[in-house]
C-alpha cells in the first residue's frame, strides 16, 4: 500500500515540480542518449550547454558517426571523463551503420552497444519506448533507502540489483519515463544528499528514514574513494607562433587529447630540478614558471606548474620536436585541438 502511495506522490510532486529539460520535449532515443550520456557524473547546469552545442552541430545519430573523433573531443573538452566521448562516438557509429540509424527499442539490445550501462539503456527503453524498466543512480539509491529504510551498503556491486527490483516494483502499471524522470529529479531536487526538504516533502508520513531521524545515514556506503597526488611539470616550448605539443597516448587521462612535454612525480620537485630538465640552455630563455595549479578528478589531485621556454632559433625549435616525438602547431591550429580543461584554461591565460 505504501509503494502505491509513493509511486502516486512521486508522479503528482513531478507533475508541479519537474525541471523543464530541452530532451524532455521529445522521445527522440538520440536526444534522450545524448542527454543521458553527457550527464553522467556531471551536474545539469554544466552539462546543458554542451547537449545543446551537440545538437546544434550534430542534428541525428548519423551526424555524430559521421564527425572525426578529434572534433568530438573538441566539442567535449571541459566536461572530462574522455572516455565518454569516445564511447558516445564509438555507439553513434554502431548505430549508423548496424541499426539504420535507429535506436534498438529493448533493454537488453541497448545494453549491447558501446558506453551504455544498465541505468542509460533503462532510462532511452523507459523514456522514448515506453519499456517498464526502472533507473539506479546515485538520486535513486537515495530516495529509495530513505524512503524504504534499505540499508544494503551501495559500494557493494551485489546492492544494485536489490535496488533494481524494488525500483523494478514500483515502476509496474505506472508510465516508465515518467517514473524514472520523477524520481531522478525529485532526488536532486528533494531528496538531495545533505539537508533534504524534509518539512516540504509529501512523503514524510511513512518515510523511513525521516521518522526514524536517518536521513544522513541512508543510503549506505561503506568505501572510501582512494585519491592520489600526481605532479605534472609542463615544458611549452615556443618559437615565433608556433608551440611544441604531443598527443595523450592510451591507458592514462586525457586519451587522445593534446597537451605539452611533460614530466610527472609523485612528490613536488623544487624548481631548480625541474629547469634542470632543459638541456643545452644556451639555446633557451625560460620566460615564466607559472604558480601551482590544482586540478581535481575523480580518483586524482593534479598539481601543475607550467614552465614556458622561448626556443631561440628554429633549428633547435625543430630538432627539439624530432627528438621529444613532439609537432609543432600555429596557435590559430591550437585552439582547434581538443585538449584538457587545464591546458584551455592555460593557452587562454598566456596566448589567447
Amino acid at each position: 500500500m505504501e509503494s502505491e502511495i509513493f509511486v502516486n506522490q512521486l508522479i503528482d510532486w513531478y507533475r508541479h515540480q519537474k525541471r523543464d529539460l530541452p530532451w524532455r520535449h521529445s522521445k527522440d532515443p538520440y536526444k534522450i542518449w545524448l542527454s543521458e550520456i553527457i550527464l553522467q557524473q556531471t551536474r545539469v547546469a554544466q552539462g546543458m550547454p554542451y547537449y545543446l552545442r551537440f545538437v546544434e552541430k550534430y542534428p541525428s545519430v548519423e551526424d555524430l558517426a559521421n564527425a572525426s573523433e578529434a572534433e568530438v573531443l573538441r566539442l567535449w573538452q571541459g566536461l572530462g571523463y574522455y572516455s565518454r566521448a569516445r564511447n558516445l562516438h564509438a555507439c553513434a557509429k554502431t548505430v549508423a551503420s548496424d541499426y539504420e540509424g535507429k535506436f534498438p527499442s529493448t533493454f537488453e539490445e541497448l545494453l549491447k552497444l558501446k558506453g551504455i550501462g544498465r541505468y542509460t539503456a533503462a532510462a532511452i527503453a523507459s523514456i522514448a519506448f515506453d519499456q517498464p524498466n526502472a533507473v539506479v543512480d546515485g538520486n535513486v539509491y537515495r530516495v529509495l533507502s530513505r524512503v524504504f529504510g534499505i540499508s544494503d551498503d551501495i559500494a557493494d556491486s551485489k546492492t544494485l540489483r536489490i535496488f533494481e527490483k524494488k525500483a523494478n516494483q514500483l515502476i509496474q502499471g505506472q508510465k516508465p519515463g515518467e517514473f524514472n524522470q520523477a524520481i531522478m529529479d525529485f532526488g536532486a531536487i528533494q531528496c538531495t544528499p545533505r539537508s533534504p526538504s524534509c518539512a516540504i516533502c509529501p512523503m514524510t508520513a511513512y518515510c523511513y528514514a525521516f521518522n526514524q531521524g536517518k536521513q544522513d545515514a541512508l543510503p549506505v556506503k561503506s568505501k572510501k574513494v582512494k585519491v592520489r597526488n600526481r605532479y605534472f611539470y609542463y615544458f611549452v616550448y615556443e618559437h615565433a607562433d608556433r608551440v611544441l605539443m604531443r598527443e595523450r597516448g592510451p591507458k592514462d587521462i586525457w586519451q587522445g587529447l593534446f597537451d605539452f612535454e611533460m614530466i610527472e612525480s609523485s612528490n613536488p620537485k623544487e624548481q631548480e630540478e625541474v629547469f634542470s630538465a632543459i638541456s643545452a640552455r644556451d639555446s633557451f630563455t625560460v620566460v615564466d614558471y607559472s604558480e601551482e595549479v590544482k586540478h581535481v578528478l575523480t580518483h586524482q589531485r593534479i598539481f601543475t606548474r607550467f614552465l614556458r621556454v622561448q626556443v631561440n632559433d628554429l633549428g633547435n625549435f625543430e630538432a627539439l620536436a624530432e627528438s621529444r616525438n613532439l609537432r609543432p602547431y600555429q596557435l590559430e591550429e591550437v585552439q582547434e585541438l581538443p585538449k584538457p580543461i587545464l591546458i584551455q584554461n592555460y593557452l587562454k591565460q598566456e596566448f589567447f
